[in-house]
């Protein structure tokens, strides 16, 4: 597992070697993204919100909660930025009509269309009021429905506009609307659990699925395969629903586990050769975990996710390879499903069992052991019929594969196989067929390799990068495949950083390549299986480094010697050694004389036999083609030979190996060395090599590598000299010839300035005599002009004068009756004031009255509610005592009945309990009484500071009140004076009048003042006796309670005692 982190980046690799996927969850890799900015704090988590992979599975997107949206491409290695949005996705879709584009749904309830390579707005489209929740494409890609809480919308992907719309009540609700795969059916599920189908091109309802009987499921989330044959509902139950859409009916119920409790998101999982009709889906409950069932056979095939990081929503790629999801840290996490799926894929026990030997067989032993094989199918016993018949020949000669004759022991350590294999049952396999089965091929393969698997170890070899020895492997092996290239390339480069001897091996991508094919998903166990077979059955080749193994060589020699005597003086007689008729069949493993499958037969025979049994292949294979080998007589044509695949009976060579290893003496046999598997943690150190050479042949390789790059460097300057001089001496002569249409152009703008300014001299002439035409008809305008206006100017005087007399004539009547009319209207205001007056005492005494009334009413009414409190209080505090006394009575009753239920001998330590309690209460009443007086106190020293402000107030408004008394007294006889000295003066009546209307105006003050200082007074007076009163109540509550609390708990000690 790898970890991603998306800090400021907006492209690069999703990974810098290929992540193995953990052996516990499967997880491959997990994305994250953090910030750091000034106004935020370290390691500002980004959170990722939605995940959705296109059609090819091989790319998904992902948007964050601040509107960025990456591009995860797995097959290229490469990440990008695609989008800023600015606002949080709710929804992301591909619209797979066209591969780069993609539909957001944005949380301002818009939906808009992005191209993935240009980062360019397609289409902004808009038509809900809440935000969007799922998105549907249609198999064909121009239609897509969008689905919120209370509409669903039909687009046209085309043109990108609206359709259709699907409105409906409030009280209803709609779940979710979508295509059905492959048919142009419309899933329309509301929130009343009502689901209908409807045709996408006439919205005539098809059917109405029924509703299951019982409670509501309350449906969330829905889910089909891609043929469309299956409906998965699930909602806020642990039920999960399956319809038949084809039967139109309920197909089961399945029952969760008891730790959901409700269901937030249902996805199929495809799998290989299904034709889509998936078996196995994917729920997400409520606490986070992802549990994959088998529908058919309700069984939990796997889960992902933990309750530390729970995960919110997930995505299922297309060809089910992998699986995205959004965790509640907001990182994503990428899972592998074939690794997930290891346990559920992995081959059950082996079937193979042989028939006990009972009381006949004793009596009997020549027969044969019977072999029962449960678990291969028909095609392939009738496919290897041939293949039986001759293994029992073989065994009725007393020959066994995997061994020598009856009785003798099995050579090389197989004997503990690891994963509960047992290497007599697969010998028996071999036996009965001559092959492993191809389902279990590469599993048995690893049992009996028993590879360590060392991750830490491998991965310190592959980060080592490329060796410099295999740097340029695709100039020397073009190989189609890219991928195919890199695998073998890496595997290289991590044997030759392993051991020195592996860089300087010129046919080892020859000798690895076929384990490279057979398991280049897992490059691991592709490095340690080259490796074991380079330990086990290449140890002995290079020794004579850089030469053929002559030892080897020379032992195939005597072995063919031995046995086909002929065909060996045949390749004498030729000059054909041993070197051209046996090394390169070595050197590749046989895999370019042979076929797939009966290469991958041949080694399931070799891998299952001591080391040495290769050699006997070798001599097999020779003598097998003994006939087309006796007929060629050109070194070139046997040189062909062993580089081509031929006709010959793979079964057959194998046979003739088990029967030359047999009869072989032992003077000439191969050195027995038992199988060594890798040592487990870290891989052994091989040296069995000249060392001297391997470093010699290092050395003037890097001599030369160092003096290739020397030539190199001084070619590319060469290079880079020449390409400079071209670009000068090209910029030369584009700079002259950009001068030349310089020159020529300026010249040509020379003439046209010359011709545009004889035409301006033109135009002038002609102007200045239009000017002077102009000039006399405007001279001509101006006279009569001025005649016009001095005789308006003469008219418009006398009309003023005019105006002016009659003007003077109106004011003087006008200021006539203006003051007339001030006379009577200073009489009125007069009237008016004395009558206000009047009006102002009345209101200031009823004022007065219902003050004192509203005043007592507030003063009753607070009585009465601190009266209801206090007894609200009583109550409570008698409730709380009899709730203490009836508890102290069951303590009582219970120590009485302790009493009579203990020994005598007890009894003083019942008495020592009882006056420690006596004394804990009594010091709880102490603290008790101590916290009261403390309140007490308290109380008493507030009441004292609002007493005092109390009488500091009243004293300050008394001395106002006083003052503002002789001020209105003072400023009443001013007035009452002034009006006695003007009354006399009968000429002035409108002064009189004035201070008529200020005594009025200066009366309702001094009497208004007079009532409110009485009422202010009377309102302190009466706080105060309040005040007073509420202490003194205080203080008797509190000395009642400490009373009933005193009295209370006299019972209680006495029953104890």
């Amino acid at each position: 597992m790898q970890n991603l982190e998306l800090n400021k980046k907006e492209s690069g690799k999703i990974w810098y070697r290929k992540p193995t996927p953990s052996s516990d969850n499967g997880l491959m890799l997990r994305i994250t993204h953090s910030k750091s900015s000034a106004l935020g704090p370290p390691g500002h988590t980004v959170r990722f919100l939605q995940v959705t992979f296109d059609s090819s599975g091989d790319r998904f997107l992902a948007g964050d909660h601040q509107g960025n949206i990456y591009l995860f491409d797995v097959g290229r290695n490469r990440f990008q930025l695609v989008q800023k949005t600015g606002l949080s996705c709710t929804v992301l879709a591909f619209t797979l009509r066209r591969k780069t584009e993609f539909l957001v749904a944005l949380a301002d309830c818009s939906l808009k269309c992005f191209d993935t390579d240009t980062r360019e707005l397609v289409a902004w489209m808009k038509g809900h009021s809440s935000p969007i929740h799922s998105i549907s494409v249609h198999a064909s890609g121009r239609y897509a429905l969008t689905t919120s809480n209370d509409t669903a919308l039909l687009w046209d992907l085309d043109t990108f506009t609206r359709r259709r719309k699907l409105n409906v009540k409030e009280a209803v609700g709609i779940s979710r609307v979508f295509f059905l795969p492959l048919s142009n059916t419309i899933m329309t599920c509301f929130r009343d659990d009502s689901i209908f189908a409807w045709e996408s091109d006439t919205l005539q309802c098809k059917y109405q699925l029924p509703a299951p009987a019982g409670p509501s499921p309350g449906y969330k989330s829905f889910s089909t395969p891609r043929d469309g044959r299956l409906l998965a509902a699930g909602g806020k139950s642990r039920f999960l629903h399956i319809w038949a859409l084809d039967t139109r009916s309920l197909l089961r119920i399945v029952e969760m586990p008891s730790k959901v409790r409700a269901v937030k998101q249902v996805e199929f999982l495809p799998e290989s050769f299904d034709g889509g009709s998936s078996q196995i889906v994917g729920v997400l409950s409520q606490d986070g975990i992802v549990r994959f069932v088998h529908i058919h056979e309700c069984k939990l095939v796997f889960d992902i996710g933990s309750l530390d990081d729970r995960i919110q929503t997930i995505s299922i790629s297309p060809a089910g390879r992998h699986i995205v999801a959004t965790a509640e840290s907001g990182a994503v996490h990428v899972y592998s499903v074939p690794a997930l799926m290891t346990d559920f894929n992995r081959p059950p026990p082996p079937l193979v069992k042989a028939v006990e030997a009972t009381m006949h067989s004793h009596k009997n032993p020549a027969a044969l052991r019977s072999v029962r094989l449960g678990t291969f199918n028909d095609t392939q016993h009738t496919r290897n019929n041939t293949m039986q018949s001759k293994a029992v020949t073989v065994t009725r000669k007393h020959y066994r594969i995997g061994g020598g004759a009856e009785g003798e022991e099995e050579e090389g350590d197989f004997s503990s196989l690891p994963e509960g294999m047992d290497m007599k049952k697969l010998q028996n396999i071999l036996t009965g067929f001559g092959e492993y089965p191809d389902k279990y091929r590469m599993f048995i393969w690893r049992s009996l390799l028993r590879l360590p698997e060392n991750h830490s170890a491998f991965s310190s070899l592959v980060d080592k990068g490329t060796n410099i020895a295999w740097a340029k492997l695709h100039q020397d092996y073009p190989i189609k495949s890219r991928r195919l290239l890199r695998v073998l390339q890496r595997t290289l480069s991590a044997l030759a950083h392993w051991s020195a001897i592996f860089g300087e091996i010129d046919y080892l991508p020859m000798l690895a390549f076929p384990f490279i094919k057979l398991f280049q998903n897992n490059q691991l166990i592709c490095f340690e299986v080259v490796a074991t077979v380079l330990v086990n059955w290449c140890q002995r080749w290079f020794e004579f480094f850089p030469n053929p193994p002559v030892n080897v060589l020379s032992t195939v020699e005597n072995i063919l010697g031995f046995h086909d005597k002929k065909l060996l003086q045949h390749f004498v007689q030729y000059n054909v050694s041993s070197q051209i008729y046996a090394w390169p069949l070595l050197q590749t493993l046989m895999s370019e004389v042979v076929t797939k499958d009966e290469w991958l037969k041949l080694w399931d025979n070799i891998l299952s036999q001591n080391p040495s049994f290769f050699l006997y292949v070798v001599v097999a294979y020779l003598m097998n083609a003994r006939q087309p080998l006796i007929q060629c007589t050109d070194l070139d044509d046997m040189k062909y030979f062993f580089h081509h695949c031929n006709a010959v009976n793979i079964a057959s060579v194998i046979k003739d190996a088990y029967t030359l290893r047999e009869t072989t003496p032992k003077d000439i046999q191969p050195p027995k060395e038992d199988f060594t598997p890798l040592t487990k943690g870290q891989y052994p150190i091989f040296n069995k090599y000249p060392k001297f050479i391997v470093d010699y042949q290092a050395q003037e390789r890097d001599k030369i590598r160092r003096d290739e790059l020397d030539y190199l460097h001084q070619r590319q300057a060469a290079a880079e000299l020449d390409r400079e001089l071209e670009k000068r001496r090209q910029a030369e002569e584009i700079w002259y010839r950009e001068q030349e249409l310089l020159g020529a152009a300026e010249e040509q703008r020379r003439q046209l300035i010359a011709d545009e300014e004889q035409k301006v001299s033109d135009q002038r002439i002609r102007l200045q005599a239009l000017k002077r035409e102009l000039r006399i008809k405007e001279l001509q305008l101006l006279d009569a002009a001025r005649q016009r206006f001095m005789h308006n100017q003469r008219r418009q005087k006398e009309a003023e004068l005019n105006r002016l007399d009659d003007e003077i004539t109106r004011k003087v009547q006008l200021r006539d009756r203006e003051t007339q009319a001030v006379v009577d209207d200073v009489e009125i205001a007069r009237l008016e004031l004395q009558a206000q007056k009047q009006t102002l005492q009345q209101e200031l005494a009823r004022e007065a009255v219902s003050g004192d009334h509203r005043s007592a009413m507030g003063e009753e009414a607070h009585r009465k509610e601190m009266r209801e409190r206090e007894r609200a209080g009583e109550q409570v505090r008698d409730r709380q005592r009899k709730e203490l006394h009836e508890e102290r009575k069951q303590l009582q009753a219970e120590i009485a009945h302790a009493e009579l239920s203990h020994s005598q001998a007890e009894y003083g330590k019942q008495r020592e309990y009882r006056q420690r309690l006596e004394d804990l209460e009594a010091e709880l009443k102490n603290l008790e009484l101590d916290e009261l007086n403390e309140k007490n106190v308290v109380l008493e020293k507030q009441i004292h500071n609002v007493m005092r402000e109390i009488a500091e107030n009243k004293q300050m408004k008394a001395s106002n009140a006083e003052q503002e008394y002789t001020d209105l007294r003072r400023m009443a006889g001013q007035n009452n004076n002034s009006q006695q000295e003007n009354g006399s003066l009968q000429g002035e009546p409108r002064l009189s009048s004035l201070g008529a209307v200020d005594a009025m105006q200066q009366s309702p003050h001094s009497t208004g003042s007079q009532l409110s200082l009485d009422r202010g007074r009377q309102t302190l007076e009466r706080q105060e006796h309040d005040l007073m009163r509420e202490v003194r109540d205080m203080r008797q509550r509190l000395a009642r309670r400490n009373l009933i609390d005193h009295s209370s708990s006299l019972p209680y000690s006495d029953g104890v005692r």
